[in-house]
């Protein structure tokens, strides 16, 4: 009995693949600024916790980020460069630390 190919024939783009970061991303900026819409909110449900000059600092950090994200998602270190800023607004707003009931498998 012959065996059956199970090789297919998938059309290979000549352009090579786009970096998922640097300047060559598109959808960078908006990813970065979801990401800190995220952070914002969570500040805002943490209000409470937090001095009214602690959260004008923070909410003036995130303002200031949110205000050159196009210009910083166009670095060639914009992974690493947004990467440590989100984790120092995680530091505040314990972001990562939350679950979402909802998603969780």
């Amino acid at each position: 009995m012959a065996a059956k190919s199970r090789i297919s024939t998938i059309g290979v783009s000549s352009q090579p693949p786009q970096a998922l970061c640097g300047p060559s991303c598109q959808c960078l900026a908006e990813f970065f600024r979801q990401e800190l819409v995220k952070h914002h909110e969570c500040l805002e449900r943490q209000r409470e916790y937090y001095s009214d000059n602690a959260i004008t600092q923070a909410e003036g950090a995130l303002a200031l980020v949110m205000k050159q994200i196009d210009q910083l998602s166009r670095r060639d270190d914009a992974c690493e460069l947004v990467g440590n800023l989100l984790k120092q607004f995680d530091s505040v707003t314990r972001l990562s630390a939350w679950t979402d009931p909802d998603r969780l498998h």
